[in-house]
């Protein structure tokens, strides 16, 4: 009787664990059905796409998930206004402060660095100026005001706004000065480029554009390697209790894999022309 009572009761023993099982499988099968169910949508800062990121990272996302992605990609000040609509389920821009601020201010779940590079000054190979010489970007932004003409993307992207920062270190207001030396074009990155290098000028550039650039025709990068010039990416998850409609269980399976260390390999071996344009920590 004993025997036949232990074994009715390790049956119940099995049959509540299998049952457990079974449960959590279903959840699991749920979660990836309702992450499959609609298309996941990243909000973007402009530099992410111009240096064919997406095109390299999204296919191996992809491939893993069988979720689609659509990027939309605007300046850094725009992306996080899209965010903030609720137009998006997952932000990736350049701006750590404003990041931060998004989350302080509910709109982003959680948050982390991503991948960094650096900005670059870029500028016409035939002038004499040489810039290596100068202690630091401060001074280069000055005399580029003084004798040459500057062009600001001037549309509150990432890339804007560390420019601002260096204008602001330097005690200069460039938009004081002269329109035949400060110009702000309100547009993205590679639309600037080609201002600048139409007009033989000088701008500020993240170096992934710049490397992955086509139009490059006699510019070449005249300063770099400032702490100044420091580019950190962040990634965020937008906060579903602002935003209800997100993808939530998209943005999450995204999040975890581009920051694991599986993609943090791949991001590491991206390059464009031999050269590497991001770095993980």
């Amino acid at each position: 009787m004993k025997a036949i009572l232990l074994m009715m009761e390790i049956y119940q023993k099995i049959k509540i664990i299998f049952s457990f099982i079974l449960l959590c499988f279903f959840t699991l099968i749920s979660f990836y059905a309702n992450a499959n169910d609609r298309e996941l949508i990243i909000q973007s800062t402009t530099s992410t796409r111009d240096s064919g990121f997406y095109e390299f990272i999204v296919p191996k996302f992809n491939e893993l998930y069988q979720i689609s992605v659509k990027v939309i990609s605007v300046g850094t000040g725009q992306a996080i206004l899209n965010a903030k609509n609720c137009d998006g389920d997952i932000l990736i821009v350049h701006s750590k402060a404003d990041e931060d601020n998004f989350v302080n201010s509910g709109y982003g779940s959680i948050r982390k660095n991503l991948m960094y590079n650096d900005y670059v000054v870029i500028g016409p190979s035939n002038v004499s100026s040489n810039f290596s010489n100068y202690s630091n970007v401060t001074e280069v932004f000055k005399n580029i005001l003084t004798y040459s003409i500057f062009v600001s993307r001037g549309d509150d992207s990432g890339t804007h706004k560390a420019e601002k920062r260096i204008w602001n270190i330097s005690t200069i207001n460039p938009s004081s000065h002269s329109k035949d030396n400060y110009l702000e074009t309100g547009q993205g990155m590679g639309a600037t480029l080609n201002i600048a290098i139409g007009l033989n000028a000088y701008t500020l550039s993240d170096r992934a554009t710049w490397l992955n650039f086509k139009n490059k025709s006699d510019h070449k990068i005249v300063y770099e390697k400032d702490p100044l010039l420091f580019n950190q990416y962040g990634i965020t998850i937008i906060n579903d209790r602002k935003c209800p409609n997100i993808n939530k269980e998209a943005a999450v399976l995204f999040f975890n894999w581009i920051t694991s260390d599986e993609a943090k390999k791949l991001i590491n071996s991206y390059r464009v022309n031999g050269f590497q344009l991001f770095f993980t920590e």
